[in-house]
């Protein structure tokens, strides 16, 4: 994908100096980046999106795009799915094992490369400036590179300035500009991955269908999701569980017997997701995505907390770009943080007593979803995107008494005296 030359933007240009200077300026071309990028180039605002790699480039992920994913993108882009799942296959610890089917498709699965590439191209086409190869080491809004108070310096590694009133930061789990708005992290995941490429034969077996494995580790789980002739075989768990949980992996894919095939990739990732109180803005600077530390923390699905939290940075950002002094500024984010924590703030917190409580008791968990149809048809309709964790606790009177049962089971008992 080639980039665009971001010099010849002159209308840009303020008074008492040459260079341009953006109404937006996002950092990080993923799912987070590209759709905030898309919703301010939307609004007619002149964007530009910074990305340190060349595109299209690989990243660890499962590629799962369930329904609030799907709802998320923007009109016409055309899903590159690898295949549409029907099936999903659990196991506790490669026990137990049991598969429930659908009649209906339950989501959809992809390669980051072409999904995030795609992205960025509807960014494009809505009038955001890409550039590549662009590393960001630093964000300014004071200091002798600014030249008002309206305006933000974006510091490449080389030492290019880029100039912005407003900036959108998406640069992923080791964010350089989430420490500049000083994201918060309660919970840090290791995620190890695998494609493994297989045979024809081996590849029918796994077609339409998923493999969700509870491991052996406290609040760790596997899975197997077929892209074709490509087999993605990942886990993931706590940080600081890094020989176990590769250790996890390797049992995972032998007891899967998919051990003798080469894999053409392996790689790993951490994941982050933000405590309560962790800012979302400082100044005329949003975070979003994994740089915001937005992820679902029971399954860690963070795609559709990329492209939702994404679109809000992008529309907020157009309207600090707008705002004509810092107090204007601060009520604009305010406001974005305020659209994050009411709708992916509290679909986290139902995510983390799911965390808790699954910890403890894995078992509880395989036995409803397996056993109980209320279960699976709640399964089914958040990956299908009819509810969320959040909705279906809060206008679900039996879910949540369920999850609150769940609670108490899943408290530690009291020592006898």
């Amino acid at each position: 994908m080639s980039s665009e030359n971001a010099d010849a933007v002159g209308e840009h240009d303020e008074p008492g100096h040459d260079q341009p200077v953006w109404d937006v300026v996002v950092v990080g071309a993923g799912p987070a980046g590209a759709s905030a990028a898309y919703a301010a180039a939307v609004a007619g605002r002149q964007v530009l999106l910074l990305e340190k790699s060349e595109l299209p480039r690989y990243k660890t992920c499962g590629g799962g795009i369930i329904g609030p994913s799907r709802d998320s993108l923007p009109p016409g882009f055309e899903l590159p799915l690898l295949d549409r799942v029907h099936a999903v296959t659990f196991s506790l610890n490669g026990r137990l094992t049991r598969t429930r089917r659908s009649k209906r498709m339950l989501f959809g699965l992809i390669n980051r490369p072409e999904f995030d590439a795609g992205l960025v191209e509807q960014a494009q086409k809505a009038g955001a400036v890409l550039r590549t190869g662009a590393t960001v080491s630093r964000v300014e809004q004071h200091g002798p590179a600014v030249p008002d108070r309206r305006t933000v310096a974006v510091v490449l590694a080389d030492g290019e300035t880029v100039l912005a009133r407003a900036v959108v930061g998406a640069d992923g789990s080791a964010s350089r500009i989430g420490a500049h708005v000083g994201v918060k992290l309660d919970q840090v995941d290791l995620g190890l991955e695998a494609e493994i490429p297989v045979p024809a034969t081996v590849a029918e077996d796994w077609a339409g269908r998923v493999l969700i494995d509870w491991g052996p580790m406290p609040g760790s789980y596997g899975w197997v999701f077929p892209k074709g002739r490509t087999l993605t075989v990942g886990v993931i768990s706590a940080r600081g569980e890094g020989a176990a949980t590769k250790r996890y992996l390797e049992d995972f894919i032998a007891r899967l017997g998919l051990a003798g095939f080469e894999p053409a990739i392996s790689s790993g990732h951490l994941t982050r997701c933000r405590s309560d109180d962790s800012p979302l803005s400082r100044g005329r600077v949003l975070v979003c995505g994994d740089a915001a530390g937005l992820l679902e923390p029971w399954t860690r699905e963070g795609i559709s907390f990329a492209l939702r939290s994404g679109r809000l940075a992008g529309e907020w950002a157009v309207r600090i770009s707008e705002a004509h002094d810092a107090v204007d500024a601060r009520r604009q984010a305010l406001n974005y943080a305020f659209a994050i924590k009411a709708g992916l703030g509290v679909e986290m917190g139902v995510g983390r007593r799911m965390l808790a409580i699954f910890e403890r008791r894995p078992g509880l968990f395989h036995a409803a979803i397996t056993g109980l149809r209320p279960a699976w048809r709640a399964f089914a309709d958040i990956t299908r995107g009819s509810t969320t964790l959040a909705g279906l606790v809060r206008t679900h009177a039996v879910a949540r008494r369920a999850l609150e049962a769940l609670d108490r089971r899943a408290e530690p008992s009291e020592p006898s005296a």
